[in-house]
């Protein structure tokens, strides 16, 4: 009966999952977590502890069920245990149960803690291996109990480093000297050090489990209710919506067609001796718009084709703001027109002469003299 002993710890270890509260990342293909462990074991009696430890190390596959409560795989293997002559001696295969006291007892918050304390309980298969001239190999039920002493380190919790100290049991009956399951004289002490990698879960993109968010279902209710009223809303302003997408492809369209219209040249005859075109710009803006552009390139063909002509370019700003201000904005719209004149259609700078002149009163309308008038000036 005392094989089953080890059973049945685990199975009271799995009860404590149940006073958990519900999270996030829990199916079956998230929590997963491997590592890599080494250290050493020596036999608990009739032995110098440390004179006739021995190498151990093995691997670990570990799937956490709840925050408290994890199950898992352990394969370990020992150098020089036993009185075999092969250096690879001993193996031990082990069902592992662990139960999390810092989150059973201090609660889980949602993410690992820096450091954390597991029990171990576990059950095991192992294994001796002989050379065909010393004897067969021999097969025995083990047992282990220990404590896994965890720091949970990097920004995103992703990598466990843990010292594992543990007593583990050979469960094998040796009637002959009334040893019974347990007995200290058929154990060791086995002491491991690991490193632990926890593979990122599918549910919650975390490399451990969070905490859902739990509603009572008045807050759900009226969660419901306001989905229900943005819906209503929105199915009221189809039309709206409807009538603003048509306006917008009118608008759109003339748009596309003031683009597409090719400039107009204005010519001056001999006996004019100036001609003035208007770049308008918004307020409190000195970048000439593309819808103007075409005003400018009217200047600029005229300049090409008149090359002993020259342009001045007087910049207006309405009375809103101050003067200092409005004198700068009047003197940039000049200055804008003038850089578009020499670096996109090469007018010589010396033929352009640019000057601010603060706020304007040619139109009774403000808004009318945010401007730039080009007055062209043909050669006599």
């Amino acid at each position: 009966m005392k094989k089953f002993l080890t059973i049945a710890a685990m199975s009271v270890a799995m009860l404590t999952a149940t006073a958990q509260k519900s999270v996030q990342g829990s199916r079956f293909f998230d929590n997963w977590s491997v590592g890599l462990v080494g250290g050493g074991i020596t036999k608990t009696t009739h032995s110098a502890f440390w004179k006739n430890m021995r190498a151990t190390y093995g691997v670990e596959l570990t799937k956490q069920i709840t925050p408290v409560f994890a199950l898992g795989g352990q394969f370990l293997a020992n150098n020089n245990t036993t009185p075999s002559n092969t250096v690879f001696d001993q193996s031990n295969l082990s069902l592992l149960g662990k139960v999390n006291f810092s989150n059973l007892f201090f609660g889980y918050n949602g993410q690992p803690r820096l450091f954390e304390v597991e029990g171990v309980v576990g059950a095991g298969w192992g294994h001796d291996y002989y050379t065909k001239a010393e004897a067969k190999d021999a097969n025995y039920l083990t047992s282990k109990f220990g404590f896994n002493f965890n720091f949970n380190v990097g920004e995103k919790k992703a990598w466990t480093i843990a010292v594992k100290p543990s007593i583990v049991y050979n469960m094998e009956s040796d009637h002959a000297q009334s040893y019974n399951a347990y007995d200290v004289n058929k154990s060791a002490i086995e002491i491991l050090a690991g490193v632990t990698y926890h593979f990122k879960n599918h549910s919650n993109g975390k490399h451990y489990m969070t905490l859902v968010k739990a509603y009572d279902q008045a807050e759900i209710d009226g969660l419901n209710a306001k989905v229900n009223d943005l819906r209503a809303q929105v199915n009221d302003k189809d039309a709206q919506i409807a009538k603003l997408g048509a306006d917008n492809r009118d608008l759109q369209q003339k748009l596309n067609d003031c683009r597409n219209q090719k400039p107009t040249v204005q010519t001056v005859t001999k006996s004019t001796a100036s001609l003035e075109q208007t770049v308008t710009f918004r307020q409190g803006k000195s970048v000439v718009d593309a819808s103007q552009l075409p005003n400018v390139e009217r200047v600029a063909t005229f300049l090409k084709n008149h090359k002993n002509s020259t342009v001045d370019i007087k910049g207006y700003a309405s009375p809103e703001g101050s003067a200092e201000i409005n004198a700068k904005i009047a003197k940039a719209r000049a200055e804008a027109v003038k850089t578009i004149l020499v670096n996109k259609y090469k007018i010589a700078a010396s033929r352009i002469n640019a000057e601010g002149q603060g706020v304007g009163n040619m139109f009774s309308e403000d808004d009318w003299n945010r401007v730039s008038i080009c007055t062209i000036n043909e050669a006599q």
